[in-house]
């Protein structure tokens, strides 16, 4: 038997779960947040490197170990 879900209960269950989430770990919710602006300065960083001009690994090491 299918049961009818009145689409406003479960909207306020589903957001009622959402913030009780929220409150409770706040420690996933930063680590979801960081990764999310990790990955975006990742796409950033490789959209502009994508502009740039090509370099050899040599000329990359040499920056790194400063010569």
């Amino acid at each position: 038997m299918i049961t009818a879900i009145d689409e406003e209960k479960l909207k306020d269950v589903v957001k009622t779960a959402l913030i009780e989430v929220l409150e409770t770990r706040r420690d996933l919710m930063q680590e979801i947040i960081e990764d999310a602006m990790e990955d975006f300065a990742f796409s950033r960083a490789i959209e502009k490197g994508m502009m740039t001009e090509t370099v050899s690994r040599d000329e990359v090491f040499a920056v790194l170990d400063g010569k």
